[in-house]
């Protein structure tokens, strides 16, 4: 399985960006789709994410102007960014929770994306 994100890029405090991560290969099922950021020197932490039936979580820091979607159709997921403030600048990566079914055993994986830069200039 493979998680190809794409969408980071600079932007001005107040502009919006929008990514995107398309899982592609073996793929049974997806369990979670969701998006993490990392801050330099610090670990990964959830921005948000979306459960299977479509519920999600975000982070308090982004409610509100942040929106998690998923296409299950193209197993992708976006996030729409917007009002972005400087301290949203961060290394954004996609991961996923994927089932995988072979002799009629479920196992579940979990993968990750390329980061993508997000700049978020003042």
């Amino acid at each position: 399985v493979q998680l190809q994100a794409s969408g980071g890029g600079l932007v001005q405090a107040g502009g919006s960006l929008r990514l995107s991560c398309a899982a592609s290969g073996r793929i049974f099922s997806i369990n979670s789709m969701g998006w993490y950021r990392q801050f330099p020197g610090n670990k990964r932490d959830l921005v948000a994410d979306i459960i299977s039936g479509d519920s999600t979580n975000y982070a308090d820091s982004v409610k509100g102007r942040f929106t998690i979607s998923r296409d299950n159709a193209k197993n992708t997921v976006y996030l729409q960014m917007n009002s972005l403030k400087p301290e949203d600048t961060a290394v954004y990566y996609c991961n996923a929770n994927i089932r995988d079914c072979s002799n009629y055993r479920y196992l579940d994986y979990n993968y990750w994306g390329q980061g993508t830069q997000v700049t978020v200039s003042s």
